[in-house]
């Protein structure tokens, strides 16, 4: 079995904020290399991989591969040993209490909808309410709007003021005996806006409510602690924490996970079968039915590696500054509005050009080399609130730094000029 780890070494550590030098750091992501040019401001989306995610698991294809954990051969046991070691890089990443409490699941999506169905589907009953906030991501949407529907539940919307900041007053207004659950993003994916988690769940878990947190966008990038955090549940995904695509992590309460049953069924989550009945695994295997993405989880594992290389904290700094300085570059745009974030954003910043369509603004930024997300973002009912179609969004990963907001920049005036 051959250990890839992560190589940070030669960074230039003193030469910006945030610990890093990310021209440098570039040379590790082979994205970069096979194309030199690139501008890429989507990793809101998904980040780019780096080399030592893509050859781990290149490694454990070549050397290590078997399926797990009930193989009782030697290979089974080095492929079961990497997928476990693997979690308890992910305990400790989120500072969880017990590897037990960490789900592999494919995506924030699944998470999401894993605890909707198992845990919505016993504790949320008919007059119950389940609050969101207004900035949501459909994946923190849509799958508690069918368990109200299933179920009889309202749903309950919470605002964001005209600043674009969460209304905490309004949020704990909303609160009341009936709220079974409360679920929140922690960086909105359209504005960035950071939702202060802490203080939400401090509120809901004074009324009785369980809380979820989709951090699908705070965990590249924000240092995560759940015993301080103190919340029930929350998601995150690999692809967005520079890992591989289709995994992803739910974190549950160990008590919980305990009370809630099996979301999807077959082998490998089972105690014993028999034609009467069937005893399940305690958590987590409870949940994850079928041959797990063993590659995948690995995989995360040498992201998790990378990143805490790196140092969350630097992360945020580096991506504070950077988000600054793009608010402040693209603000200088004539025609150019910025969504609003609040007092506080962080990595992603939404905009449209007056008069020309965020699609149009896109195909001319691929031209210049930029690459940017166009759309609603999975965040319809916010853009109906907008009144907006859609916008353009630049996001940030560790790789990023001034040069690529100053072409992000050049490139969208050069689309102002084209349709003027």
């Amino acid at each position: 079995m051959t250990t890839i780890s992560p190589t940070v070494s030669g960074l230039g550590r003193d030469r910006l904020p945030g610990g890093f030098d990310p021209r440098q750091l570039r040379t590790q992501f082979p994205i970069f290399q096979n194309n030199p040019d690139l501008v890429f401001l989507d990793s809101a989306a998904s980040a780019q991989k780096p080399r030592a995610v893509i050859d781990g698991i290149t490694d454990y294809y070549r050397n290590d591969y078997a399926n797990v954990h009930r193989g009782v051969y030697r290979l089974s046991g080095r492929s079961t040993d990497l997928f476990e070691e693997a979690r308890e890089k992910t305990r400790a990443f989120l500072n969880a209490a017990d590897h037990r409490e960490i789900v592999y699941v494919r995506n924030t999506t699944e998470a999401i909808n894993l605890v909707a169905f198992s845990w919505g589907g016993t504790f949320v009953h008919a007059g119950d309410e389940v609050l969101i906030s207004d900035v949501e991501h459909h994946s923190n949407l849509v799958p508690w709007q069918m368990l109200c529907e299933r179920t009889g539940a309202r749903l309950v919307v919470a605002p964001t003021d005209a600043t674009g900041e969460f209304d905490l007053a309004a949020f704990e207004a909303l609160l009341s005996p009936r709220t079974r659950m409360v679920a929140v993003t922690h960086i909105s994916n359209v504005t960035g806006a950071v939702l202060p988690v802490a203080r939400i769940a401090e509120l809901a878990h004074a009324r009785g409510a369980k809380v979820l947190i989709d951090g699908s966008q705070a965990a590249p990038r924000l240092p995560l602690d759940m015993q301080a955090l103190a919340c029930d549940f929350y998601a995150f995904t690999g692809h967005k924490v520079y890992g591989p695509t289709g995994i992803g992590v739910l974190y549950g309460r160990a008590e919980l996970l305990a009370a809630m049953p099996p979301w999807q069924t077959g082998g490998g989550m089972i105690e014993q079968v028999e034609y009467a009945k069937t005893a399940f695994q305690e958590a987590p295997h409870r949940f994850e039915a079928g041959t797990p993405d063993i590659a995948g989880a690995i995989g995360l594992g040498y992201a998790v590696d990378f990143v805490e290389a790196l140092g969350r904290d630097n992360i945020r700094d580096h991506e504070q500054a950077l988000t600054a300085y793009g608010v402040e570059r693209l603000s200088r745009i004539p025609g150019l509005r910025l969504l609003a974030a609040g007092q506080r954003q962080l990595a992603v910043m939404s905009f449209n050009l007056d008069g020309v369509h965020p699609h149009d603004v896109g195909t001319v930024l691929d031209q210049h080399n930029v690459a940017v997300r166009v759309g609603h973002h999975c965040a319809q009912p916010l853009m109906d609130k907008l009144g907006l179609a859609g916008t353009v969004r630049a996001s940030l990963g560790v790789y990023n730094d001034e040069r690529d907001i100053d072409q992000l920049v050049e490139a969208v005036a050069a689309a102002r000029e084209m349709f003027r």
